[in-house]
């Protein structure tokens, strides 16, 4: 099998990320100095450029954005999972997120569908909330 292009590589710095993930926890990280969080994870504040960051467990709750469907993708192992559904949410502690919404059918695709995230393989994706298994 190639290069699997859904699949995060970790290094050091997202390593705490990548396994609170693989246990079921979305982390976003917090300044101490703005007292703000951002997603996706960065060594310092992209609104004050303070250092004083950390890690916090996020809620897992998020409205859905914008979204699209997409019905073709040729790298493995994409090319297989077609259709599927890329999408931006908005995170209840308010970063906005790129993700994939799964456990839905596109027809009940909605701006502000309520969301909960599911971690399939150690990766956060999202679901309407309330939902227990595949559509």
């Amino acid at each position: 099998m190639g290069a699997r292009y859904d699949l995060p590589e970790a290094d050091a710095f997202t390593r705490t990320y990548w396994d609170a993930a693989a246990r079921g926890v979305l982390l976003l990280r917090h300044c101490g100095t703005c007292d703000r969080v951002h997603h996706y994870p960065r060594e310092f504040c992209p609104r004050c450029w303070s250092e004083d960051v950390s890690w916090s467990a996020a809620t897992g709750h998020a409205t859905l954005h914008t979204w699209s469907v997409v019905h073709r993708n040729d790298l493995p192992p994409f090319k297989d999972r077609t259709p599927y559904v890329a999408a931006v949410v908005d995170l209840a502690e308010g970063p906005r997120m790129m993700t994939e919404i799964v456990d839905c059918a596109h027809e009940d695709l909605r701006a502000g569908l309520g969301l909960e995230a599911v971690f399939p393989d150690g990766v956060p994706k999202f679901r309407p909330r309330g939902t227990s298994g595949a559509v």
